[in-house]
Order: structure tokens, then C-alpha cells, then sequence
């Protein structure tokens, strides 16, 4: 089956280039790629329509990029990629080789580039907690079927945690695909504002959405 990437970007130039270049070597007749700016500021838009790709403008919001890239894509999967993710040698054949009637969606475990020692444990807990729980995050490049896609609505409108909330969605369909090939990001987010502080921050947001605080709400936190 076709599957098409789909990639929203927002003032992503200092990070596009080598993921650029990764998706000129996957187009061929079996991958399409579709990047959605959100309004970019920085030379983003010119980096991937040099790069050769068309590129969608849309409203901004990751998860309003990331529905409006599904309806041009033409494959029958979908997968979703950040644009500091890069995906494993052997993705395409992994995620083609997944689907059963009883697995319509998944995720790669997960592997965060940086400097700090503590990357690689955040890492491993990522991957053994979405192992566990079926929840997954973006980082670990979510792919599903687009008839999965379509029938729990996309990925809902709002600013944060939309890949919590659209793993609660799939989970009524079936359990994910674990693929434990890694894809790699960055451990920008991690570095810039100190890895303890980021976790602290991450679970407390994620305690708060469990417990039914809104989206809008956390997500001025997380700024």
C-alpha cells in the first residue's frame, strides 16, 4: 500500500535540511510527502520547495496541519513526522508489513539525540510506558490506516497533548503496532529548558489532562 509522510512544519529552517534530504531518497511510486507550514516567518518555505516538494499552507496548530496534510495526501496509510524526527533504514517495510485486520495504527519506539546523559533513559521510559499504556506521542512517528484516520475524525483541534487524545481515539480500534526500529529527535526541547525541568513539566501537564484540565489551559503552561 502507498503511504504518504505527512510533515507540518512551523519555523523549522535550522532543522529541515537533513530531513529534506531523508524524504528526496524515500519518493518513489510506494511514498509521497506532504509538508504543511503553518505560517512560517523563517526561510522554511523556501528550504522545501527548493528541496523539490509542494508545499500546503494552512492555519497554524500541529494538529490542524497534520489533518489538513492528510486530505492531499494519496496514500492508504498515513504517517505523521515531526520535522527534527529522522526515520529508521528500515520503516517503509516495517510499517507496510504491520497492518492485520486487528492492527490499524502504530508508532516506532523512540531514540532522543542531545548531549545529556539522561536522553537516552528518557528514551527508554517513553518506549516501555507506550509498550504499556498504547499511548503514544509524536515523537514516535504515529502512522495509521487512513480508514482508521477517518473513522475516530482525524486528530482533534486543539494546541496540545492531540497525540494523547488521538491515541485514546485509535486504542477504541485496536491496540498499536510497536515497531522497535527507533526514530530519532531532537533533544532540543529537553536541553534548552533543562531535562529535569522538562520532564517535571511533561508529566505534570500529562496528570493534568488525565484528570480533564483543557488543552487550551496546558498548553499556555507549556509556553
Amino acid at each position: 500500500m502507498k503511504v504518504s509522510v505527512v510533515v507540518p512544519v512551523l519555523n523549522e529552517a535550522e532543522y529541515l535540511p537533513p530531513l529534506l534530504l531523508q524524504l528526496r531518497q524515500l519518493i518513489d511510486q510506494a511514498v509521497d510527502v506532504v509538508v504543511v507550514d503553518g505560517g512560517s516567518t523563517d526561510a522554511t518555505v523556501n528550504l522545501v520547495r527548493q528541496a523539490g516538494f509542494c508545499v500546503v499552507v494552512g492555519s497554524r496548530g500541529r494538529a490542524r496541519q497534520m489533518n489538513l496534510g492528510a486530505t492531499h495526501a494519496k496514500g492508504a496509510l498515513l504517517l505523521f513526522l515531526h520535522a527534527d524526527n529522522r526515520l529508521p533504514a528500515d520503516w517503509l517495510e516495517a510499517v507496510q508489513s504491520q497492518f492485520t485486520p486487528k492492527k490499524c495504527w502504530g508508532r516506532f519506539d523512540v531514540r532522543i539525540a542531545g548531549r545529556s546523559s539522561m536522553l537516552p533513559i528518557i528514551a527508554t521510559l517513553m518506549n516501555w510506558r507506550s509498550r504499556w499504556t498504547g499511548i503514544a506521542t509524536g515523537d514516535q512517528a504515529m502512522f495509521m490506516t487512513r480508514e482508521a484516520f477517518l473513522k475516530v475524525g482525524g486528530f482533534p483541534d486543539q494546541p496540545l497533548m492531540e497525540d494523547i487524545e488521538m491515541s485514546r481515539r485509535l486504542l477504541d480500534i485496536s491496540r498499536p503496532a510497536c515497531i522497535a526500529s527507533k526514530t530519532t529527535t531532537s533533544g532540543r526541547r529537553w536541553e534548552s529548558r533543562g531535562v529535569w525541568s522538562t520532564i517535571f513539566l511533561m508529566w505534570r501537564l500529562r496528570w493534568r489532562y488525565w484528570r480533564g484540565h483543557p488543552a487550551i489551559e496546558l498548553a499556555k503552561d507549556y509556553s
